[in-house]
């Protein structure tokens, strides 16, 4: 079924057996709601807003992604969060998984920021984030965020750190002298780098922590050649240090 099946369904289940009747109740031209049922236009958000509220109903229902009606009213999306939604249903396998894992990470940080008890006043000047143990490849590559083995660990609460949002583990030796296999990066969460900084990449499902160039990656070491950039190919972070380890 489509939107505008769903739309025209709900419009007869609900005593507006003209499409007239209908666009006067709804306040817009006749041609405008025609476009709507026969899916010759997509809706907006203000739309499908006014629809959920008019039937109770949910989105997901208007758009057929549930046969399931009920509403949770006391959920109301903003306009940029919907469009928002818009953007992660149009992505594929790959780009779902990218966005689910910066979302699992700063809903993490932004957790246990908030909710922490158990950290007294002598610890306050650490922070908890999340650690992917040796997952940036330094070398030949590596699958990285696909049910990557995790622990949390502790980072000073400094502000040159406050931007930090995961760590992840060094695999290999490309980017000596920098950095070394074994080193834990500290990582801010951002989908673009400057050229010249050193970032963690995807490319083509394989993750690395490369210094960004002009349409490639470059490998510190000299034995390494650097990764062209292609069209599959996702910035995760900015790599902002590494954590000294005591």
């Amino acid at each position: 079924m489509t939107f505008g099946e769903r739309l025209t369904e709900l419009r007869k289940e609900n005593g507006y057996t003209t499409r007239n009747e209908f666009a006067d109740r709804l306040k817009i031209p006749s041609t405008t709601l025609r476009n709507y049922e026969t899916d010759a236009r997509e809706p907006g958000h203000t739309f499908l807003k006014q629809i959920s509220e008019m039937f109770n109903v949910s989105v997901d229902y208007l758009l057929c992604l549930t046969d399931d009606k009920e509403k949770v009213s006391s959920y109301q999306l903003k306009s940029s969060e919907y469009e928002h939604i818009q953007k992660y249903r149009a992505l594929d396998t790959y780009g779902h998984k990218a966005v689910d894992s910066i979302l699992d990470i700063e809903y993490d940080r932004c957790q246990l920021k908030e909710n922490r008890p158990d950290i007294t006043i002598a610890q306050q000047d650490m922070r908890v984030i999340r650690y992917y143990q040796r997952m940036a490849s330094a070398g030949t590559g590596q699958v990285v965020f696909e049910d990557m083995p995790t622990e949390r660990i502790q980072i000073p609460d400094i502000p040159e750190y406050r931007c930090v949002s995961y760590a992840i583990g060094v695999n290999g030796d490309s980017m000596e002298p920098f950095y070394y296999d074994g080193d834990i990066l500290l990582v801010e969460t951002t989908l673009q780098i400057e050229v010249g900084e050193i970032g963690i990449f995807i490319v083509d499902g394989e993750a690395f922590v490369k210094q960004l160039g002009e349409g490639k990656l470059i490998s510190l070491n000299e034995k390494y050649k650097d990764i062209p950039l292609t069209e599959y190919s996702n910035c995760m972070g900015r790599v902002v240090g590494k954590l000294e380890v005591q």
